[in-house]
């Protein structure tokens, strides 16, 4: 059974379009794609969507962003470009097993855990030349080489999920040997920031980017910031020991734009961290934040709706047959909308509207099918003696 194929045939009858004469099966592919990708999840939350966002964390980085699709090609060449993976996340949240708090809202996180600035004065002095410059971050373990695991760390720029979207690679975080200035500033969040004075009395500033060194992603590329949205700039050339920060050792070594006056001195800011076992989770801007950043790897478990892939053209590609003639109908509808045939239209609509229900009750009665616990039934094999909870209810 090709329940794609069904689909397509229930969306002609619909639009009364036999063949491909008048629209392509292409097209209409195209069509419950922009429905399936855009409109369902915005319209119902489905329990067969649910399901779990699990990742590994990453030694001394402490920001993730949600993950996304790769670009995908429908039949007819047409590209669907990169998008979210998730329609989004919500709790319970776990790391390596223990629930942790979850939070959308950054001003109860950052009470909790706040990004205190570390400034630090006087790395170096400039000697009327643009450099470069080797500054050691005061507050670094200025190791040689990263321990591991790491006891503290310098916090990294970032670049957002947007950011990485607009490089059209889908490379989370960005990596080479060079900036890609295809990233607009606004994706942009840097987390060090070096600074100094020209010789006419403005400041300079030199920030971290969140793109990283290919040969080694412990060194950021370092730039110059600028008005949105491709204000800044780069500094030339990138290696370990030109224009790059090394996050776990405290080593900045910078060239800036324009000469520092002699006996001028060069200043740092940065966030810097005890890194640790994670305890608590901000999802904001498409991003996970973690708190304390982890020492080494952990696992990080989230719940999560999942956003659909693309049909493209499978025999395969629908996963739910109790979805299809909703999905037809949606598709349907968009089509009669855009020809602007509204006798059919609203005609149409009452039907597509059945479908929606009929669909979502399916969900409704898994959601509802579990019963809202307190403090006196609080799930089975729960309350009991040994499980450390009130109340002796299992019911």
């Amino acid at each position: 059974m090709n329940i794609l194929s069904d689909i397509i045939t229930y969306v002609r009858r619909i639009i009364k379009s036999p063949s491909n004469a008048s629209i392509t099966d292409d097209l209409i592919i195209d069509y419950i794609n922009r429905f399936w990708i855009m409109d369902v999840d915005a319209r119902i939350q489905l329990f067969d969507l649910k399901t779990k966002y699990s990742f590994q964390t990453t030694p001394g980085v402490d920001r993730y962003n949600m993950p996304l699709y790769n670009v995908q090609i429908e039949s007819g060449s047409q590209d669907i470009n990169m998008y979210p993976v998730y329609q989004g996340f919500t709790g319970p949240a776990y790391i390596n097993g223990v629930q942790v708090p979850l939070s959308s809202q950054r001003n109860e996180f950052f009470n909790i855990w706040p990004n205190v600035v570390q400034s630090m004065s006087a790395l170096e002095i400039g000697d009327g030349g643009p450099g470069p410059y080797q500054l050691t971050f005061t507050i670094a373990p200025s190791n040689s080489t990263p321990i591991n695991p790491p006891i503290e760390a310098i916090l990294r720029g970032h670049v957002d999920m947007a950011g990485i979207i607009a490089t059209g690679n889908n490379i989370d975080p960005p990596i080479g040997t060079d900036l890609d200035f295809n990233i607009p500033s606004t994706s942009i969040d840097p987390a060090v920031w070096i600074t100094s004075i020209d010789e006419f009395g403005r400041p300079v500033v030199v920030t971290d980017s969140g793109q990283f060194l290919s040969s080694n992603v412990n060194y950021g590329l370092l730039m110059v910031p600028g008005d949105a949205p491709f204000g800044y700039s780069g500094l030339g050339t990138y290696s370990a020991t030109l224009n790059t920060v090394n996050y776990f050792n405290g080593v900045a070594n910078v060239t800036f734009p324009v000469n520092i006056p002699t006996g001028i001195n060069i200043n740092a800011q940065c966030y810097f961290f005890q890194t640790g076992l994670p305890r608590a989770i901000l999802f904001y801007n498409n991003t996970l934040t973690l708190r304390s950043p982890p020492d080494k790897a952990y696992l990080v478990e989230l719940d999560a709706y999942l956003s659909p892939a693309a049909f493209l053209n499978s025999s395969a590609a629908v996963p739910y047959g109790y979805m299809s003639e909703y999905l037809a109908r949606g598709a349907a509808r968009k089509i009669l909308a855009d020809t602007g045939d509204v006798e059919q239209f609203n005609f149409y609509e009452p039907l597509f509207r059945e479908q929606e229900i009929l669909v979502w009750k399916r969900s409704q009665r898994q959601f509802t099918s579990t019963r809202t616990q307190t403090i006196y039934s609080q799930g089975i094999n729960q309350g009991q003696s040994g499980f450390n909870n009130l109340g002796g209810s299992t019911v």
